[in-house]
């Protein structure tokens, strides 16, 4: 089957929300094949540890794909130790010029719980304004979710949940079954 002619897998959300010397990176279970539901518990959202430095990065894209990338990370972030911007403008420097990286698909919300940043394939390494981002499927209705809920006296984690709550509700591609982890300062 051709890739054009291949229906696509859809099926995450992920958000990182900053509040309060928090960070909480929230991931949904849902991985879809087209119009059919493959897996509702996936883990989308995990924690590193290179060279003893604490990361949680959440990935949207292809499973196999987003594992080279966090391996990647992690060598970058032993070469760099307690550098997280920097790894992961290198990191998305190797994905944009490299011919082998250049065709994975996949996008990475990381942090060290003073950094909240999103890596693209673009060479991107975006720091969010308002101390919320989401990527994938659902990524808008939980970033528009969390960004309302942001002056309210939630904290970061309760944000992060009720945001995908919300996005599970109106994006087909996204369910509640949630891995949540939280870093502070």
């Amino acid at each position: 089957m051709a890739k054009e002619e291949f229906p696509g897998w859809h099926g995450t959300t992920i958000i990182g929300v900053r509040k309060s010397g928090r960070v909480v990176i929230a991931g949904d279970g849902q991985v879809s094949l087209g119009q059919t539901v493959i897996k509702g518990t996936a883990r989308k959202v995990r924690r590193l540890s290179p060279g003893g430095m604490d990361v949680v990065a959440g990935f949207a894209g292809s499973t196999a794909d987003a594992f080279t990338l966090l391996e990647r990370l992690e060598k970058k972030l032993e070469a760099m130790p307690g550098q997280l911007a920097r790894a992961s403008v290198e990191l998305a420097k190797d994905w944009r010029t490299d011919k082998y990286l250049q065709k994975l698909e996949a996008m990475l919300i990381v942090t060290d719980g003073k950094e909240l940043l999103v890596i693209t394939g673009a060479g991107d390494v975006l720091e969010p304004e308002h101390d919320v981002t989401a990527i994938g499927s659902g990524g808008n209705y939980a970033l528009a979710a969390g960004r309302a809920l942001m002056d309210s006296d939630f904290d970061a984690e309760t944000i992060a949940r009720r945001a995908m709550a919300i996005a599970a509700d109106i994006c087909v591609y996204t369910n509640g079954n949630l891995t949540v982890e939280s870093i502070a300062k």
